[in-house]
């Protein structure tokens, strides 16, 4: 988990002093969280399409790129940021998708499976179709966008539920409940989804 690879503390010092514009800042704070950052890059890519062209270090390399364009936020702490670095790791990852699957017909789907022994051993995990994930995403958040945000921070952030629940201002039992619902939610829209592909 993030706790246990960058400091809580030291990333919370090194937001602010990015926020305030000291020099380096920004690398410095990324020098921190890279372990965590590579790690959760790692967990993706292992359980993305064997055809998948992106590496770890190219998505970590995009998420540092999409930071620096970043200059209004008001950092509060390191919960805060991996809050959207999350959203950022879903967008790069779906941005991916979508330029390797231009052009092509795409003749099947491949379904996603929640599960949380993903995050702590991605090879456990199957292939699965990254634009089906962010399709059902993006119905779950047009229904219940509280769900969605605890499904980004947990499977794309790698929060734990603590930290998921520091990030979302929330109790850890209600962040609990909230990912067990959404999990299921998905998991039957993404079965239906496979099998809409396949009639």
């Amino acid at each position: 988990m993030p706790t246990a690879l960058c400091d809580r503390e030291q990333v919370t010092a090194l937001l602010r002093a990015w926020m305030a514009g000291q020099n380096g800042a920004l690398d410095r704070l990324m020098a921190a969280v890279q372990a965590e950052l590579r790690r959760l890059a790692r967990v993706h890519m292992q359980g993305e399409r064997r055809d998948h062209t992106l590496q770890p270090t190219a998505l970590v390399n995009e998420i540092y790129l999409r930071l620096v364009d970043l200059r209004d936020i008001r950092w509060q702490d390191r919960a805060h940021f991996f809050n959207l670095v999350s959203t950022l790791m879903r967008r790069v990852l779906v941005d991916a998708a979508r330029a390797r699957a231009a052009g092509k017909r795409r003749k099947s789907r491949m379904c996603v499976t929640f599960d949380e022994t993903r995050l702590a051993d991605p090879k456990a995990a199957q292939d699965f179709d990254m634009l089906a994930l962010n399709e059902v995403l993006t119905r779950l958040a047009g229904v219940d966008e509280r769900k969605a945000r605890v499904v980004e921070l947990r499977f794309f952030g790698g929060l734990s539920l603590d930290e998921a629940a520091l990030a979302l201002e929330l109790s850890r039992r209600t962040v609990a409940r909230e990912w067990a619902m959404a999990r299921a939610w998905l998991q039957r829209r993404l079965e239906d989804f496979g099998e809409g592909a396949r009639a």
